[in-house]
């Protein structure tokens, strides 16, 4: 076997680096949803993933000045769906503002191509991440984000004071579990379209990708189609979360 392109050598390089860092995140490990598709794709020498979470609900507590981030408590985290009963019992430790989220799971890979990166664009909009989106760095590093837009923001509390009822705080509950639940099927048809798209686009998984333009008339094909069924409007600039220097966003946000 020949010597390999200094692109593909540049990514495996990149890709061996980014996956022996520690694990930053809060829990230090993988969710458990996340981890398959993970796994997944970091079996393919063209993409490696940079970060992931479930989704989740959240409760927390600020004090409402400065940086949020630096003055956060998180009073509860919970990727399952939750009952009133654990957001009462986080809410009795307020002493600032506290806020009651949900948020969706996200899924952001770095791809060796263009091509592999639209290949995962659409798998995630035919599964329902709308917020979906590739970002060109100046370096010319491709990042792909799997979001959605179904997300919940309610603030619960001001200087530990509770401001909305108990029957409030149940139905807000029940919206975000049914949010929680969608969340969850989107992350099963992503997951098995991706297992599909993978297989039919290099289905021996060897060291070299498909021709280019095989991937790239199936991504095409899908887009027009697409078009044609939701007569969608124009989208708006999406930023990758990881990439601070991203200069060119090749696709952007569609909402639902």
């Amino acid at each position: 076997m020949g010597r390999r392109p200094p692109a593909m050598a540049a990514f495996a390089r990149l890709k061996a680096q980014r996956l022996a860092l520690p694990d930053l995140s809060r829990k230090r490990a993988l969710d458990a949803r996340a981890a398959e598709l993970v796994r997944l794709l970091n079996a393919r020498e063209r993409f490696c993933t940079t970060s992931s979470c479930d989704g989740r609900v959240t409760v927390t507590d600020t004090a409402g000045t400065g940086s949020q981030k630096k003055n956060c408590t998180w009073l509860l985290v919970t990727h399952d769906p939750c009952v009133k009963g654990d957001v009462m019992t986080a809410l009795e430790k307020a002493t600032g503002d506290a806020v009651f989220k949900f948020e969706p799971f996200v899924l952001h890979v770095l791809c060796r191509e263009l091509q592999d990166a639209q290949l995962l664009h659409s798998v995630a909009i035919d599964s329902g991440f709308r917020n979906s989106g590739i970002t060109v760095g100046r370096g010319g590093k491709i990042t792909m984000a799997v979001r959605s837009t179904h997300c919940l923001e309610v603030p619960l509390s001001h200087k530990g004071r509770l401001m909305v009822s108990e029957e409030y705080i149940e139905f807000l509950v029940h919206v975000a579990n049914q949010k929680m639940e969608e969340n969850i099927r989107r992350i099963d048809r992503f997951h098995k379209g991706l297992e599909l798209a993978l297989e039919a686009a290099d289905p021996a998984d060897s060291v070299f990708p498909q021709e280019p333009e095989k991937s790239r008339s199936v991504y095409v094909h899908r887009r027009k189609r697409r078009t044609a069924q939701e007569q969608a409007g124009p989208s708006r600039e999406l930023g990758a979360q990881d990439d601070t220097d991203s200069s060119l966003d090749l696709f952007a946000e569609v909402m639902i």
